[in-house]
């Protein structure tokens, strides 16, 4: 009689966004044990692996917004053919403003098993160390590159009841920030940060054009979150 293949699983892995003592014992023994990696950079993953000290590692594949969608439906029939696969990105959790939500919506139309091993979010970490309102909050990733676009969203939102959270590069901060600004006015109340759980960790908050005086002094290198309150709202 033949015997029927059992159906694998995907399991969202959360890696450390800086502090490597932050990676769970669930995500060591998931990535231990996985018959595949989908991560963004194998590069990166790889040197993740050699930190955890997993030596005989599974095999790796790159998992990129270039290759999404050809890669969601080829991992799902791995999986169902009986693979159990970890999704990582570089650093933190993914699907979260990172690639994997395509692979995961793919295993929701199979009904196959998707878990996750819970931990780093820079999202929710600079909330919760903001001292800005935490009841409720919008999530918007990166914002768009393009001044005028941004404006728009950033002036769309200005009487928005909750905390809005975004992330955004080294390379647009300055531009971020003067936009937000100009857009919301110097007395909003933000909190930007900087390289979270990292050694030279930086965290600002108060009124906007407060906090852009303080980071025309600092180093503008790294990640950044930034956390907008709603108007009104004073620190």
């Amino acid at each position: 009689m033949e015997t029927l293949k059992t159906p694998g699983s995907l399991t969202l892995v959360a890696v450390p966004i800086g502090n490597m003592g932050d990676i769970t014992k669930r995500a060591y023994e998931t990535l231990k044990s996985a018959d595949c990696i989908a991560c963004e950079d194998t590069r990166i993953t790889g040197k993740l692996l050699v930190k955890l000290s997993i030596i005989n590692r599974p095999d790796l594949i790159s998992y990129r917004d270039e290759n999404e969608c050809y890669l969601a439906e080829k991992l799902a029939e791995r999986i169902d053919a009986g693979e159990e696969i970890a999704l990582v990105s570089d650093a933190g959790t993914p699907a979260v403003s990172d690639p994997g939500f395509r692979l995961v919506r793919e295993c929701r139309r199979r009904s196959l098993t998707v878990t996750s091993t819970p931990g780093p979010c820079a999202a929710i970490t600079a909330l919760s160390i903001s001292g800005l309102p935490s009841d409720g909050f919008l999530f918007t990733g990166f914002l768009p590159p393009k001044r005028a676009a941004r404006l728009r969203f950033l002036q769309s939102y200005q009487d928005f009841d909750y905390t809005i959270i975004a992330y955004e590069s080294c390379h647009r901060i300055k531009k971020f920030i003067n936009d937000l600004v100009d857009s919301l006015g110097p007395d909003r109340c933000i909190c930007v940060a900087r390289e979270l759980t990292k050694k030279h960790e930086t965290v600002y908050s108060g009124p906007a054009n407060e906090v852009r005086q303080l980071m025309a002094q600092a180093s503008q290198k790294g990640e950044f979150v930034i956390c907008i309150a709603k108007d009104g709202f004073v620190l």
